[in-house]
This record gives C-alpha cells, structure tokens and sequence, in this order.
C-alpha cells in the first residue's frame, strides 16, 4: 500500500473551503472528524488506498482523527476556521471525492453524522480508544459503494 503524502488536517481544511457557512449549520471539529472519517472509508473503498496516513480511533463520539482533533480543539463547538489554502498534495480526483462526501454527509448535523458512525461496522467493531483498522474501513465501505 502506498504512504499518501496528505493528512487528515490537508482533508479537513479542504472540508472548511468545500463548507457553505451560509446553509446555517456550523462545521464543528465534531463534524469535520466525521466527514473525514467519510472521506477516507470511501478513498480505501475506491481506490484500495488511504486518503491520508493518520489513524482513525474509536472515540465514545465516534472516530477521530486524535492529531487533528488536538489541532482544531480550540474550537470546541464553533465554526472551524482555517485560513490556508487547498494543499497541492490532493489531486483534483481526490478533491472531487471530498466535494462528493461533503454533498451526500456534509448536509447532516455533527450528532446526527455522530449517531450515523456509531451504528457503522468499523466503529461497533472497534475496542473504544483502538485504532479502526484500514481494512474495517476499506471492507465497510466497498458495502456502502453498491
């Protein structure tokens, strides 16, 4: 499997710049975590390969990047600003698969996206506080793909 060169924080600030603060829900670190979550399941759905390289844990809310949740923390529960522009290390594929997830899950709350990955096979399969396995994700996923 072949190491990606972006992080789970490249992917969720390309999630704040795909954001449309103006639909009036807030893209909270909660709900970034989940989108991330998303876009990573499907990336190893599709293409056999990680998104990034950042363990996904299994955290009582749900999965969590823990590096990128330490990053945006100080947000707690508001809007997620991060003021640097889409890295160059997402190609334009991957960029559209973010614009993908964030249409079909970026419409849902942060609980709501919450209480979706808790009834999700990687979550559920996963010990709290363990690392979700890429191939829970990748064989979860290729279900959620037909």
């Amino acid at each position: 499997m072949s190491r990606s060169k972006t992080s789970a924080y490249d992917v969720a600030n390309a999630f704040v710049k795909l954001s449309d603060p103006e639909s009036g829900d807030v893209l909270t670190n909660l709900k970034l975590q989940k989108l991330v979550y998303y876009a990573q399941g499907f990336h190893l759905a599709m293409h056999d390969e990680p998104l990034f390289d950042d363990p996904i844990v299994a955290w009582e809310h749900g999965p969590v990047v823990v590096e990128l949740y330490h990053k945006l923390k100080e947000y707690r529960a508001s809007q997620v600003s991060i003021d640097e522009p889409i890295t160059d290390a997402l190609t334009a594929n991957q960029i559209n698969l973010l614009a993908e997830v964030n249409d079909v899950y970026g419409q849902f709350s942060a609980w709501k996206l919450r209480n979706m990955t808790h009834n999700e096979a990687p979550w559920q399969s996963t010990e709290r506080d363990d690392v979700i396995e890429q191939d829970k994700l990748r064989s979860y996923f290729k279900t959620q793909l037909q």
